[in-house]
């Protein structure tokens, strides 16, 4: 079922993505060579709790931290660990928040240091397509048009979309209905409705669309080790326009 939120709830869920959003650029300002993901989640949790938000991934499904810091062909849910991290890599840093029982999550990729244009456009294409899926957010769509724009522009530059990880509802649940996928036709799915709230992010693979799980139970990478790339924003259904982004900030 899907939960359309109240004016209320969306100002929580707003103040939620607010706190992501703002640890998300302090993350951004600081990722450099010489680092640990280990460091970078510890700065995560201090700015959730500093800004007045709970930490929304650390003890979900017991996932052990607060920060999912997934490095070069790591495609979602890297543990961070005494990792460093090195010119030329690149991270997808994932920030979730919880305020008074609702939750706001949010991703970007960034360059550590230097790294070839090559890398750079697969960066810019992600963010494009998660921004050519926010135009089609609006109400009276279906929610494969979301899907559809999406695919299409990741697919005009030559890269795949992840079909194993999907986007989502979000609420008084980290995941709620519906699934939001990355690639379908379009037409196809539920109507997008104003109060709406949803989690909206590409996963980008430089390679095949293929992923599997590491030993640890979490990390995803590419089957073909190739790069990837994610980029997440909360947004809500206006009831007229575009949608409200409740993560922008990066």
């Amino acid at each position: 079922m899907i939960i359309i939120k109240t004016p209320e709830e969306i100002e929580l869920i707003a103040r939620a993505g607010e706190i992501v959003a703002q640890c998300q650029k302090l993350l951004v300002d600081e990722v450099k060579p010489g680092m640990t993901t280990l460091e970078l989640d510890k700065l995560t949790e201090q700015c959730i709790l500093d800004l007045g938000g709970v930490p929304a991934f650390k003890g979900y499904r017991n996932y052990p931290n607060s920060l999912c810091a997934s490095i070069n062909e790591e495609v979602v849910h890297g543990i961070p660990s005494k990792r460093v991290l090195k010119d030329g890599d690149i991270i997808g840093l994932d920030v979730g928040a919880i305020v008074e029982g609702f939750y706001g999550d949010g991703a970007v990729t960034v360059a550590v240091g230097e790294v070839p244009t090559s890398i750079q456009t697969l960066i810019r294409v992600t963010r494009e397509a998660l921004h050519k899926g926010l135009e089609q957010a609006v109400v009276g769509n279906r929610l494969s048009d979301v899907s559809f724009a999406i695919q299409t522009h990741v697919e005009k530059h030559g890269y795949s979309v992840v079909r194993d990880f999907v986007g989502h509802g979000i609420g008084r649940q980290l995941h709620e209905e519906p699934q939001v996928p990355n690639y379908g036709r379009p037409g196809q799915g539920p109507r997008l409705k104003s109060g709406m709230t949803l989690a909206i992010e590409p996963m980008v693979n430089m390679g095949g669309s293929g992923v599997k799980i590491l030993q640890d139970g979490w990390t995803a990478v590419t089957c073909d080790r190739s790069l990837s790339a994610h980029f997440e924003h909360t947004i809500t259904i206006e009831a007229n326009g575009p949608p409200r982004i409740l993560t922008g900030c990066v």
